[in-house]
């Protein structure tokens, strides 16, 4: 099975080609650029260094969400554009599955941290469980968007020692300094942010599963309002006020 995966949830913009559980390729870049700018380039760096013929992807794996509203917008508009054009399902993978799926086979508890501003993350907490000889990932604390102090307080209350990843990390790093009770770790450099290999070998077990869906019908998962729209609830309740 050959996977096309895209992640722009975040600062990274990332794409990726997995073929029969095979990373032939991927491109990543952790600037400030505007994912408009990057992401297509990739892509044509990607189909040009493996001489790849788009028609003969299986599927694209999406980073579905959360995420940033405008990378995910970008990321999803990508997707389904080549899902249409080519005529290929779309497998949508949660953004904190795919920066779990980073950290394959650990016997620690993940907990991802996506920045989601007003001291708030997106988040999720999850387990590997072994099955055969496969792990599977499985959610402790399904992804969400909450006060970090909550997320930090189910960490205790489970109990077991926790690793970090995303880019929420070091904008929290003082309070899981202060509130965390269990051991933990920070991820290291090569896995603690968003990775397409990663969507793209977990959309391929997800594909497997049959957990495909129309370009057509793809809708990325927000999971809260965005900040305009926030702003603008805000002034209408001033103004009835």
């Amino acid at each position: 099975m050959k996977i096309l995966g895209i992640d722009s949830s975040g600062m990274v913009a990332s794409v990726a080609l997995v073929e029969d559980n095979i990373l032939r390729a991927e491109f990543t870049v952790n600037n400030k650029k505007n994912h408009s700018q990057t992401l297509l380039p990739m892509l044509e760096e990607l189909k040009e260094s493996l001489g790849l013929d788009l028609e003969t992807v299986d599927a694209i794996a999406i980073a579905a969400g959360p995420g940033s509203f405008t990378g995910l917008r970008i990321g999803s508009a990508t997707a389904k554009g080549l899902g249409l054009a080519l005529n290929k399902p779309l497998v949508e993978v949660p953004t904190l599955e795919g920066l779990a799926y980073n950290l394959y086979g650990t016997d620690k508890l993940v907990c991802p941290m996506m920045d989601a501003r007003r001291s708030q993350v997106y988040t999720g907490i999850y387990e590997y469980v072994r099955r055969g000889g496969e792990y599977e990932l499985h959610p402790l604390a399904q992804q969400c968007a909450v006060d970090v102090t909550e997320i930090l307080e189910k960490c205790n209350q489970l109990g077991r020692e926790v690793i970090f990843l995303g880019d929420g990390v070091p904008v929290y790093a003082d309070r899981i300094r202060e509130r965390l009770r269990v051991p933990y770790s920070l991820a290291p450099a090569h896995v603690n942010r968003q990775r397409a290999g990663s969507v793209a070998a977990l959309g391929a077990i997800y594909a497997a599963c049959g957990r495909l869906v129309s370009a057509a019908a793809h809708r990325p998962e927000y999971l809260r309002k965005s900040q305009a729209e926030r702003e603008r609830e805000e002034e209408s309740d001033h103004t009835g006020a």
